[in-house]
């Protein structure tokens, strides 16, 4: 009862039970935005500011001081001005020596000075104890509420009672504070703000580019193709049928590449005959993006769902149904239902099925709501073995629907394989070199590397 009592008091406003006074230098939009949340949370709030005239932005509840006025009313001062005007600060030295300073600031691009902001605070503010937080909360945030996207704060600091306090702070407003260790990790947090989407670079400009190369290898096997050498002209396939081609096969090229690292990885440990040494920065960063590389896959897959999906209503797969059934009447002939093909279709779709819904398992055990709810071998099972299945039908799904056109000269276009044998190299490496190292012999060993058995132990000095 009581735990979830003081759970509650720390996401809600508490006005009733006054909180300490908090000092915050600047009434710029942050400032303003921050000082209301935390008046909303039963803090009593004092802006430091160059004019001590209130305006009608700045929270009514709050008081509006002088720099040094303001710092004297507050053990816990938030710095909520720019680098470039922390200057004025050292003449208050005096004032500031022993408190504790929130360093908010940003800056405009990745690694911009030398050192953190916070660190170069505590250059002017030797006696000072600065802690760096808030700077990954948005004046937006907090004055519309909407934190659900933004709810954790990165803290740093060097003293520990200091950081404690601020974080004390970060509770009370109803956010989840996470500790990022020492001042030293300052430049780290303040170029987070800064960085777009940076684990998903290289998944999405390497699926652009691979659809860029397959849309045009298909345009010129579909379209350019028949106009040249049949004079059919097949251009309205630009609209359905080649981005049918070609978001299954970035779906499968992409899930293959998911899963090939691991298989690199594998031979590379084998081969080294140890887990200690660093596997070589291309394949780290690789191996960092699996989960981007996975969802893009995902969202290729199901694309192609709901282009497939629409085939029936497509004029042109009408006219040609049609078209066949008039030849049968005409030529009064009736086909027989081929058996085989008719087994080839089922186990076609069957196997798209099975793997479009293992597909979407492991996109939603990805996310960080359901992740954090498994164990790391729930999770291990999921993502790796389910995940080598999900290959594995999924590559099946291609091999029955395009197999057979191996085997015919007339797909080789202009001597170029179909768009659809392309997209089965990778898949089919992985699970060739991934069976291959399930051999006992093999496994055995790459089990006894990763539990920290050497081939040849580097004698201890």
């Amino acid at each position: 009862m009581n735990k979830n009592s003081s759970n509650t008091m720390a996401l809600t406003p508490n006005t009733s039970n006054k909180r300490e006074t908090v000092c915050i230098f600047g009434t710029g939009d942050f400032g303003r935005a921050l000082g209301h949340k935390m008046i909303q949370s039963g803090y009593h709030v004092v802006f430091g500011s160059r004019s001590a005239q209130t305006s009608s932005l700045i929270p009514k509840d709050a008081e509006v001081l002088s720099h040094a006025e303001a710092a004297q009313k507050a053990a816990i001062i938030i710095i909520a001005i720019q680098r470039q005007h922390y200057d004025f600060l050292a003449p208050l030295a005096e004032i500031l020596h022993g408190k504790v300073l929130v360093d908010i600031s940003n800056n405009l691009k990745i690694n911009q000075y030398p050192e953190s902001n916070a660190e170069y605070l505590a250059q002017v503010v030797p006696g000072a104890k600065v802690v760096k937080a808030f700077n990954t909360i948005s004046a937006w945030a907090l004055q519309s509420g909407t934190l659900d996207a933004s709810r954790q704060v990165f803290v740093c600091g060097n003293d520990v009672e200091a950081k404690q306090m601020v974080m004390d702070i970060i509770r009370a407003l109803g956010l989840t504070p996470l500790d990022q260790g020492s001042l030293l990790a300052a430049q780290q947090i303040e170029n987070y703000p800064l960085q777009l989407f940076p684990m998903w670079k290289f998944p999405v400009f390497l699926s652009l580019g691979l659809t860029a190369f397959f849309f045009f290898y298909c345009l010129i096997l579909e379209v350019i193709y028949p106009y040249i050498y049949e004079n059919k002209d097949f251009s309205f396939f630009i609209a359905i049928s080649i981005p049918n081609m070609v978001c299954p096969i970035l779906a499968l090229i992409l899930l293959g590449l998911v899963y090939l690292p691991g298989v690199l990885a594998a031979i590379i440990q084998l081969y080294r005959g140890t887990k200690y040494r660093r596997f070589p920065d291309w394949l780290d960063k690789w191996m960092l993006c699996r989960k981007q590389l996975g969802l893009v896959a995902l969202a290729f897959a199901a694309v192609h769902v709901l282009y497939t999906l629409v085939i029936p209503i497509r004029s042109f797969v009408r006219w040609r149904t049609s078209s066949y059934t008039v030849s049968q009447a005409l030529n009064n002939k009736t086909v027989s239902l081929n058996t085989t093909n008719a087994w080839l279709s089922d186990s076609y779709l069957a196997l798209g099925i099975l793997g479009f819904f293992l597909f979407v398992l492991l996109g939603i055990t990805s996310l960080p709501s359901v992740s954090n709810n498994v164990n790391w071998r729930e999770f291990r099972f999921v993502q790796s073995k389910l995940g080598y299945l999900t290959l594995i039908l999924c590559t099946a799904h291609t091999l029955v629907y395009g197999g057979k056109w191996f085997l015919y000269p007339s797909s080789y276009k202009w001597y170029l394989p179909h768009a659809y044998m392309l997209s089965l190299i990778v898949p089919c490496t992985v699970l060739v070199v991934k069976f291959v190292l399930i051999f006992p012999c093999l496994d055995k060993t790459l089990t006894q590397i990763r539990q920290g058995w050497e081939r040849n132990p580097k004698p201890s000095e």
